[in-house]
C-alpha cells in the first residue's frame, strides 16, 4: 500500500464532484525518520487531464504545496481570501508566473510585449519569449507586489531556464544571453524574498541558490531529464523539492521510483488518465 489521496471524478446529476481515497504508506519509504515530502496540490499546469480546482483545493488540500494562478481568468475576486483559508489549513500557497515568457491573455500583456520576441512559441499558443530582461523586470516585479498583497507564501518562477535552450533561441530570435537570464531570475528572486515570500525555481537550479526549492515535469517517456545533482543538492540542503509527472496510470510506481533516487523527502503529483486529474500523494 501507498499513501495518497487520490482524486476520481464522481458523477452527480448536475455537476462532477471529487473523491477520495486514502491509503497507507509503507514503513520502509521513510528510512527510520519522518519524511518531510509535502503533498501537492496544483491548479496552474493542465497537461492531458484537468488540474485541480480551487474549490477542491480549499477543500481538501491539508499541509501541502499549493500552486495557483491567481492571474489566471475566473480565479476569484478576493485572492487574499482564497489564500487565508488555504493558510488556516497548514497550507503553503504558491503563485504562478511565467517569467520567460509573455502569455497574450494576462492584464499586463501589452506593457510586457515590447520586450518579448514577435513569434508565437509554437508549442503554446499565446506565448512568446522574453527577448529583454532589463525591460521585462520591473512588469515582473509588478506582478510579485500585487501577490504579496495577497499574502502567498512562495512563487513559482515558471520558463525559468528558456535562454538555456539554443535551438529556442535560434527559431525564435530572443537576444537575452545565459548570463542575462540568470542574473534576470536572480534579482526576481531577491525581489521576492524582500517581499517575505519563497522563490521556486523551475527545471533548473543553475545560478539559482538563493531559491527556496525547485519544480521539475516529468513525462512517462521523458523522466529524470534534468540535472540530477542539482535536484540531490536541493534535497540535501532541506529545500522543497517537487516533482510533477504527467500521463501515468502507474503514479505509485513512478513515485516509488523517484523517492528511491532522490530520498523520501522528494514531494510528487501526478496526472493519471484514468481518474481524469492529479493523483495527491
Amino acid at each position: 500500500m501507498f499513501s495518497c489521496l487520490r482524486t476520481l471524478p464522481r458523477l452527480s446529476a448536475l455537476l462532477i464532484l471529487p473523491a477520495v481515497i486514502a491509503c497507507d504508506t509503507p514503513a520502509d519509504l521513510n528510512e527510520g525518520s519522518p519524511s518531510q515530502a509535502r503533498p501537492v496540490w496544483n491548479q496552474a499546469y493542465q497537461e492531458n487531464t484537468e488540474a485541480d480546482t480551487v474549490s477542491q483545493i480549499v477543500s481538501q488540500a491539508r499541509d501541502a504545496y499549493v500552486l495557483l494562478d491567481p492571474f489566471s481568468e475566473g480565479f476569484g475576486a478576493d485572492p487574499a481570501a482564497i489564500v487565508s483559508e488555504l493558510q488556516s489549513n497548514g497550507n503553503e500557497v504558491s503563485a504562478y508566473i511565467s517569467i520567460g515568457s509573455g502569455e497574450d491573455w494576462r492584464d499586463d500583456f501589452e506593457d510586457l510585449n515590447p520586450y518579448l520576441v514577435t513569434r508565437q512559441w509554437g508549442d503554446w499558443e499565446g506565448e512568446y519569449f522574453v527577448s529583454d530582461t532589463a525591460g521585462a523586470l520591473p512588469i515582473m516585479k509588478a506582478r510579485v507586489d500585487r501577490i504579496a498583497s495577497w499574502g502567498f507564501d512562495w512563487v513559482e518562477f515558471d520558463n525559468m531556464d528558456w535562454v538555456y535552450d539554443d535551438e529556442y533561441r535560434a527559431e525564435y530570435g530572443f537576444s537575452a544571453t545565459i548570463p542575462e537570464g540568470a542574473a534576470y531570475y536572480q534579482a526576481l528572486c531577491d525581489y521576492v524574498l524582500s517581499k517575505g515570500m519563497a522563490c521556486m525555481a523551475k527545471s533548473t537550479v543553475d545560478e539559482a541558490g538563493s531559491f527556496d526549492g525547485v519544480t521539475y515535469e516529468s513525462y512517462p517517456d521523458d523522466r529524470n531529464w534534468w540535472d540530477q545533482a542539482g535536484a540531490k543538492s536541493f534535497v540535501a540542503a532541506g529545500k522543497l523539492v517537487v516533482i510533477v509527472h504527467y500521463d501515468e496510470p502507474n503514479c505509485a510506481q513512478v513515485r516509488d521510483e523517484y523517492q528511491a533516487i532522490y530520498g523520501p523527502d522528494l514531494s510528487f503529483i501526478c496526472e493519471d488518465p484514468r481518474v481524469g486529474g492529479y493523483v495527491h500523494f
